[in-house]
């Protein structure tokens, strides 16, 4: 193995930086997949649908997200990761002023699929690239960024909207110059889509993908900006190559083996993305005004309350960027599983007490306390765990000859779980809004015996070591 050196202070400024830019394709994630909660109502007014419509427009963009992330793996490899990048920060901005003037709600979800597909590029670009960049010491922490990123962007989006739905007088089809507020809310991101792609101008590429392009001149020069002088070029070149030769362009065949189709690392890659769903995390953060508005709160107090979950994700997320390199990326999911199913426990018990349906639903004051603080509670629990480690593992677990489809894998099957789950919580909630959540409180519980066994360490091992 070659020598793995922490850089100096100085090269640790670098490698944030281009860390941090690679990661805001995770902001514009969190952003774009967020902002639809406040524009919900908004929508369903202007366009007269029900809940089946507004899921179907929601979740919509889900499906994008699946097609950007397998799609992702191949374009990173054909062209590189920054003009990946690139391409992410385009669809993103096009995304972004065509939702803001949809002539009917079919064409809004176009332009959300459009917008889906930048975010599952972006989903699977930014922990690859990370992952390459970051010296071993550093490489959890650097590759939490992406987590840090989205909820960022969650908690923008809820800002941006709380302030134009304020600015409209507390109501989403309000005008503001002579635009509604919920249209502002989705063509916003225009803005952020455009300093990304500034941003992915201003990195190097990744030096994995110089090398494996024959330009290993670029390649030291990058390895040398960002592992510091200490580093043994010739080492880690000669490591770097040593893996590349021995592997070759990854084909779905090379994820096929063990007894059910696909290797068992690739299993557990998608078993961790579907749990990481599966416990209704996003229901939080695309359904909240809607949620909160299904026992009783009106719409401006819903999303005051969708910014301070989105607060507290990004606290969960600081503590779990602290703890991912020192105490490792098990013992954070199987603490986060077991708060996140007894908040969710709770959650489901309080909403149990809910009165009536549709618009005329409320809840007793001290009920909706309990279900406001367990909702918090459960936000807070998975972002110091699950949030950040699933993203830190995909970008570490597998082996490197098929690192990047594996990765393009997991994160669609993470897309495809997000969507069932987002398309399917309005009926749910109309159902029975209590046994919606044992539900998610029942995947919470399974996800404990699945880190415990399934699950190995990558605390402090090289990438050239994984598999």
């Amino acid at each position: 193995m070659g020598t793995h050196t922490a850089p100096r202070d100085e090269h640790l400024g670098h490698v944030v930086f281009i860390s941090a830019a690679a990661a805001m394709g995770g902001f514009l994630f969190g952003y774009d997949s967020a902002v639809i909660n406040g524009a919900v109502t908004g929508i369903q007014k202007h366009f007269d649908v029900g809940n089946g419509e507004t899921a179907f427009v929601v979740a919509i963009a889900l499906l994008g997200s699946a097609a950007g992330a397998v799609v992702a793996g191949w374009l990173a490899d054909h062209y590189g990761r920054v003009r990946t990048m690139l391409l992410a920060a385009v669809l993103f901005a096009i995304s972004g002023i065509g939702s803001m003037f949809p002539p009917s709600i079919e064409v809004l979800g176009m332009w959300r699929v459009l917008g889906g597909i930048a975010i599952g590029i972006a989903s699977v670009i930014a922990p690859t690239y990370i992952a390459e960049v970051a010296p071993t010491a550093y490489r959890g922490r650097l590759a939490s960024f992406q987590q840090m990123a989205i909820v960022l962007g969650i908690t923008v989006s809820q800002l941006a909207n709380w302030a134009l739905n304020q600015a409209a007088g507390g109501e989403s089809t309000n005008h503001l110059a002579g635009v509604q507020a919920w249209q502002w809310m989705l063509g916003v991101e225009t803005v952020p889509a455009v300093v990304y792609g500034l941003m992915a101008l201003s990195i190097p590429e990744s030096p994995r993908y110089l090398l494996s392009d024959n330009r290993e001149a670029q390649a030291r020069k990058v390895l040398a900006e960002v592992e510091g002088a200490d580093v043994d070029l010739d080492a880690r070149v000669a490591e770097i190559r040593r893996v590349l030769n021995t592997e070759h362009k990854p084909r779905l065949k090379d994820l096929l083996g063990g007894r059910f189709g696909l290797l068992p690392i690739v299993w557990i890659g998608i078993g961790a993305s579907v749990f990481q769903q599966f416990v209704g995390i996003n229901v939080i953060f695309y359904y909240s005004s809607f949620l909160w508005q299904s026992v009783g709160i009106d719409e401006s107090n819903s999303l005051l309350i969708s910014l301070s979950t989105s607060i507290v994700n990004v606290v969960g997320t600081v503590v779990a960027m602290l703890l991912v390199d020192r105490i490792g990326r098990k013992p954070l999911a199987l603490a986060g599983s077991a708060g996140m199913a007894v908040s969710l426990g709770l959650a489901a018990w309080a909403f149990s007490f809910r009165h009536g349906t549709g618009d005329s639903a409320t809840l007793d004051d001290a009920y909706a306390t309990v279900a406001l603080v367990a909702a918090h509670v459960f936000v807070f629990c998975f972002a110091f765990s699950w949030g950040v480690v699933v993203w830190v593992l995909l970008g570490e677990m597998f082996p490197n000859r098929i690192r990047a489809l594996a990765l393009s894998v997991a994160a669609s099957a993470q897309w495809i779980a997000n969507w069932a789950i987002t398309v399917t919580f309005p009926n749910l909630s109309d159902w029975n809004l209590s046994a919606t959540y044992v539900i998610y409180a029942c995947f919470a519980l399974l996800s404990i015996p699945f880190v415990a066994f399934c699950i190995k360490e990558t605390k402090g091992k090289a990438l050239e070591e994984m598999g």
